[in-house]
């Protein structure tokens, strides 16, 4: 998205070496960032100023005039730019283009709520930009086909008979940063590999192309499933490009419905997708900014329990159950695991042992390639971890192995049995649920959603067993 209504401008482009060392990030993820700006500056030509300094004050500073900028991604970001503004080195704060969704009309729509649910800005959403719609009713008189959306993997086979995802070429700006980072020396997680993702508006195209034209019909089927020889099934992989901004979202969901319109793709799966990007990542923006910055602080489940070094390592090695070293795997191999591996793998496992949501969200938002500050905070804070007590999700995603050995391939090949909750290949999963759920019973037993859990756990004959072996459990 280098045009639109600013393709006249000059553009500034700046790499801070400041920027990069501030915290420990997946090495691909600085790849892609980098990757990204000198790529922008070859495509822009003559329109771009790339500037290498240590920080952008001093390449602002240097720079002889004051600039436009579009409204940063964090709060962090937001006051240092209005610092650079009272400074003159700002003129103006233009609206963000990575979002369909204005942040002041977000704000006239949650008005005075306390409560929030996705379904009901989603269909907003959906009439606002006449997505899906047949006049004011929606295609097919449904508005969510999230029910025809979960299947588990097929089975007798090990990857879905579908077409590889879109992948990019490296060239010779790619060699560069490759050999620049090396110099840096910066400290680092993950492994270095081939770029997966797109990073100029022309990748994204051929990116969402491919993906609209071989891939979607497959989609919604299987995007909650997880198989371990197939880590990118049938997602679009489209995160990355969204998020550096060179993929609009409109022009995504559009792709999608006139896929359904024009050539007959299963109205389920491109429901799904547009409820991915037109639903869930508009929100999780806008309430970044509505819930305020204080919002990483929310802890109501007390949850103190530092990452332990093998998570911040991503050491899979160091892990038996197979859904989670397979996790940590995606994680240290390409910075990215897709939504189901998130929720319901590293983030039930956090919810279960009570790690720090806070601590949790930093590490989801630098080791994870599509992780930025304003998208992991409501999806770790609220949704995975429930540390908001509910004011995001209306219950804690917690499951115990029968949830994953339904949904993935994993269970038949790993040590543990998700059957079992006691005993040396007790499923760290099944065993860590109950602990969960009686730790948090009274909270639990007051939410229509989770109280037959509590009901069910009071039934367990064997409860003192778990909890002391799940409280000495060392290894998973």
């Amino acid at each position: 998205m280098y045009g639109g209504e600013h393709a006249h401008r000059e553009v500034l482009l700046i790499e801070s070496t400041a920027a990069l060392r501030k915290r420990r990030y997946h090495r691909q993820k600085l790849h892609l960032v980098l990757s990204a700006l000198r790529h922008a500056e070859r495509d822009l030509g003559d329109r771009a100023t790339l500037m290498r300094t240590d920080d952008y004050t001093d390449a602002l500073e240097r720079f002889d005039r004051p600039v436009l900028v579009f409204q940063p991604t964090s709060f962090a970001a937001e006051r240092f730019v209005n610092r650079l503004h009272e400074q003159g080195l700002v003129a103006d704060v233009l609206p963000t283009p990575m979002f369909a969704l204005p942040r002041a009309d977000f704000e006239t729509w949650a008005g005075n709520r306390t409560r929030f649910r996705m379904e009901d800005f989603y269909r907003d959403q959906r009439r606002r930009f006449d997505v899906l719609m047949q006049g004011a009713d929606p295609v097919g008189n449904r508005w969510n086909y999230d029910e025809e959306n979960r299947e588990p993997p097929p089975k007798k086979q090990d990857r879905l008979d579908v077409p590889a995802p879109y992948r990019p070429r490296e060239d010779d700006i790619d060699e560069q940063v490759r050999r620049d980072l090396d110099a840096m020396d910066l400290d680092t997680v993950g492994v270095d590999g081939p770029r997966l993702f797109a990073v100029t508006p022309a990748e994204a195209q051929r990116a969402l192309k491919r993906f609209i034209d071989h891939r979607l019909p497959t989609f919604g089927r299987y995007e909650d499933a997880m198989m371990g020889d197939d880590w990118a099934m049938s997602h679009s992989l489209l995160s990355v490009p969204l998020n550096l901004g060179v993929l609009h979202p409109l022009d995504a969901v559009h792709a999608a419905e006139q896929a359904y319109r024009r050539d007959g793709a299963p109205l389920a799966a491109v429901e799904g997708f547009i409820r991915q990007i037109l639903g869930w990542r508009e929100y999780m923006w806008h309430l970044y900014w509505h819930f305020g910055p204080g919002y990483t602080r929310n802890n109501v489940l007390a949850a103190t329990t530092p990452l332990p070094d093998w998570w911040r390592d991503l050491d899979s090695d160091a892990v038996t159950a197979e859904c989670l070293r397979h996790a940590l795997m995606g994680v240290r191999d390409r910075g990215w695991t897709h939504h189901i591996q998130r929720l319901m793998v590293l983030g039930n496992h956090a919810l279960q042992r009570g790690y720090h949501p806070a601590e949790l969200t930093e590490w989801f938002a630098t080791a994870y390639v599509d992780g930025f500050r304003w998208v992991m905070p409501t999806n770790v804070v609220g949704m995975s971890q429930h540390a908001d007590g509910g004011r995001l999700a209306t219950k804690p995603y917690a499951a115990g192995g029968a949830y994953i050995n339904k949904m993935s391939d994993h269970c038949g090949d790993c040590a543990y049995d998700p059957k079992k909750r006691v005993g040396e290949d007790a499923c760290p999963f099944t065993a860590g649920y109950w602990a969960f759920v009686d730790r948090h019973r009274d909270r639990l037993a007051r939410n229509n959603r989770t109280r037959r859990a509590v009901s069910s756990m009071e039934r367990l004959n064997d409860l003192s067993a778990v909890l002391e072996q799940e409280a000495a459990r060392k290894d998973f």
